[in-house]
């Protein structure tokens, strides 16, 4: 997809230099040389200065360092952890006891006792392996939420790499222009002084410049913000002025269809895949609720010497659960579980709608885009050219001429903001499909 992209520059303005002298005669300038689109944007580093980094270069960066992330992945870790807890077995609890140890041998009151012994409790209806189970299944839900975070990072990244590059076309374009009318404006000076035009004239051209110093003006200014908001993204706590990158305006061409896009979302989308391990882990919790609800017996194994005489026992404590059976975790398990299944048809739903949203917008910004590319670069060049013919052999006003120029300035930017809108398209549909777009 390529785009005519043309600035006001020298040529076409260098026809006033023929008259700076009175009576000299008129040469035509020649055609203005079209910049073409897509534009490559490389911010070029100084001797020793850093390196300009790609999107894949930014990516990485923000995955490395961005703190929201790094906090996140800290959290998963944590939730893994409870996976060792899950799984530990239930400790040995270790009896030791004594009584009467003051007395003396020939005490009547009896002699001294000595007790010690060990008892376990022993769960039963597999509570361990269910409460591995639900701690499993806890840290897959983590991860796919960490997961569903990166794509949302990732998108904030894209969208702040595009708008920075953009920021510097705009830049360049806007340059371009304030430097050509400037040309302008000192060779209707020159005729001013010369007496080929009025005072009048001259004002009007001179009350355009304003309309290029703006666009300079806000061109630094968007990229100064631009380059702040993805230096923010990267993790960055004090943007560096120097900090630059490489890349294109121009997107690739979408590799699917709106049909296989929504197919790939509903198996790619992370924070669908996450709805799903929450009913996973929403059934384990209602298994081990219901496991919760049995009785566990406590064995017990005793040694004892009272005087001279060993003794060994044993015992068995089993609570008689006749009141709280964990009804209310049960009840509230049932409840959760039957949540989490019309949560996945919800964020299937949401799904299903991300897709063809992003895809109607595409479409729409990829017709917009065409307008430019296909019909008013070309046509807003066409009418300058014209106008400035027109002017230079007194059929039209100087008024129509510069009106014709500032069209051709509006359209210029407007095309390129209609192609950063394009990118920011793609990348929304490649966000909501979780899919790159490119072949």
């Amino acid at each position: 997809m390529h785009r005519s992209l043309s600035f006001v520059s020298l040529s076409f303005v260098s026809f006033f230099t023929c008259v700076v002298f009175a009576g000299a005669q008129a040469t035509a300038p020649p055609a203005p040389q079209p910049v073409q689109l897509p534009i490559t944007i490389t911010a070029a580093a100084a001797p020793g200065g850093p390196v300009p980094l790609s999107l894949a270069q930014v990516l990485e960066l923000s995955h490395r360092a961005n703190p929201s992330l790094l906090s996140a992945a800290q959290h998963l870790a944590a939730v893994k952890a409870g996976e060792t807890t899950a799984g530990l077995r239930q400790n040995p609890t270790a009896v030791l006891g004594g009584q009467m140890l003051t007395l003396s041998p020939s005490d009547p009151n009896g002699p001294d006792f000595y007790q010690a012994g060990v008892q376990r409790l022993f769960e039963r209806g597999n509570k361990r392996g269910l409460r591995l189970e639900n701690a499993r299944s806890t840290t897959l839900l983590t991860s796919e939420q960490l997961a569903d975070q990166q794509r949302q990072n990732d998108l904030a990244v894209r969208q702040a790499f595009s708008r920075m590059l953009y920021a510097q076309a705009a830049l360049g374009i806007s340059q371009q222009n304030l430097e050509g009318y400037q040309k302008t404006v000192d060779l209707m000076k020159v005729r001013l002084n010369a007496g080929d035009i009025d005072q009048t004239d001259f004002d009007r051209v001179e009350l355009q410049l304003v309309g290029f110093q703006s666009d300079l003006d806000n061109a630094h200014l968007t990229l100064q913000q631009g380059s702040i908001a993805l230096q923010s993204l990267l993790g960055i706590a004090s943007p560096s002025e120097s900090f630059a990158i490489t890349g294109t305006l121009h997107p690739s061409p979408v590799a699917y269809s709106q049909e296989e896009l929504r197919t790939l979302a509903l198996a790619n989308r992370p924070d669908l895949k996450a709805a799903q391990a929450q009913m996973e882990a929403n059934t384990s919790a209602l298994k081990l609720a219901q496991a919760n609800g049995t009785a566990d017996p406590t064995v017990e194994a005793e040694y004892e010497r009272s005087g001279n005489a060993n003794t060994m026992g044993g015992s068995i404590n089993i609570p008689l659960r006749l009141f709280d059976r964990n009804q209310g975790e049960k009840e509230r398990a049932r409840y959760e579980l039957e949540s989490s299944r019309l949560a996945i048809t919800a964020a299937r739903n949401q799904v299903l709608s991300d897709v063809d949203s992003a895809w109607a917008g595409y479409q729409t910004a990829l017709v917009q885009d065409g307008r430019y590319r296909d019909k008013y670069l070309a046509e807003a060049a066409h009418v300058r050219d014209n106008l400035e013919f027109s002017y230079r052999h007194g059929n039209a006003t100087l008024l129509d001429y510069l009106s014709a120029l500032s069209d051709y300035r509006q359209v210029n930017l407007a095309a390129l903001n209609a192609n950063l809108q394009l990118l920011l398209a793609v990348e929304q549909l490649a966000t909501a499909a979780h899919t790159e777009m490119a072949p």
